[in-house]
This record gives C-alpha cells, sequence and structure tokens, in this order.
C-alpha cells in the first residue's frame, strides 16, 4: 500500500478527489438552492459550475496539479477552460434528462452523476490535456 500511495499519480488522485470533493460540494450549493427555488434546473447547473470552475482552477493549478510540467499561461487557462466546459456540459446534460421533461425528477437527482461522473472525467482530461 506505501508503494501505491508513494506514486506521483496516485498522489494527484488523492489531491484532485480533496480539491474535486470541495468543489462539488461549492456546485451542489449554489445549484441546489437556485435550482429548488430561484431559477430552472439546467440554468442553476450553469451558475454553479461557473462558481465551481474558478474555485477548481485555483486549487487545481495550485495544489493538485502543481508540478505536473504546466506553466501557469494563457493556453493554459483556455484548455481549463475547455475541460471544465466539457464538465459543464455533462452536469447540464444530467440535469436537463433527470429533472426535464421525461423523468421529472427532484432537483437533486443531478448531483448524483455530477459526484460519480464528472469529477473522474474532467480529472482524466486534465492530467492528460491540461496539466500535462
Amino acid at each position: 500500500m506505501e508503494t501505491l500511495l508513494a506514486k506521483p499519480v496516485v498522489q494527484q488522485l488523492i489531491r484532485f478527489v480533496i480539491v474535486g470533493g470541495l468543489s462539488t460540494v461549492v456546485y451542489a450549493g449554489v445549484y441546489w438552492p437556485l435550482a429548488t427555488y430561484v431559477i430552472p434546473p439546467v440554468l442553476a447547473s450553469v451558475a454553479g459550475f461557473f462558481v465551481a470552475v474558478v474555485f477548481g482552477y485555483v486549487f487545481h493549478s495550485r495544489w493538485s496539479f502543481q508540478g505536473h510540467g504546466a506553466e501557469q499561461n494563457a493556453a493554459l487557462k483556455v484548455k481549463f477552460f475547455v475541460v471544465q466546459s466539457a464538465g459543464m456540459l455533462m452536469n447540464a446534460g444530467f440535469t436537463w434528462v433527470l429533472t426535464g421533461p421525461w423523468v421529472h425528477g427532484p432537483t437533486w437527482w443531478p448531483l448524483v452523476p455530477a459526484v460519480f461522473v464528472t469529477p473522474f472525467a474532467t480529472f482524466a482530461l486534465n492530467r492528460l490535456w491540461v496539466f500535462g
């Protein structure tokens, strides 16, 4: 187990999970009240994602992927934005399907794939393309 935990990719994944978990809490904290009481769920998912992206960029670039070979430059920011946009589209899609006209689920249902699907997709893209 010590050998596994000593691998840089495993350490990076652990840091990513911590920051990603906190980003997910930020996302849910913005999304759920907005979707439940203020605006349509899909718009709330976009608003929540924008707030979580700012949080995530600061902590992923300074801690999760620190020293992974990427410099702080405009190209990095554009790549990060593209990956996060893909994550936002995933969450908006989950929200549209699960709360939309076919399923009519409660506003918390899209949080399940937002927690268990989107973070793993964005980790892979961030590691391979943005901070790689």
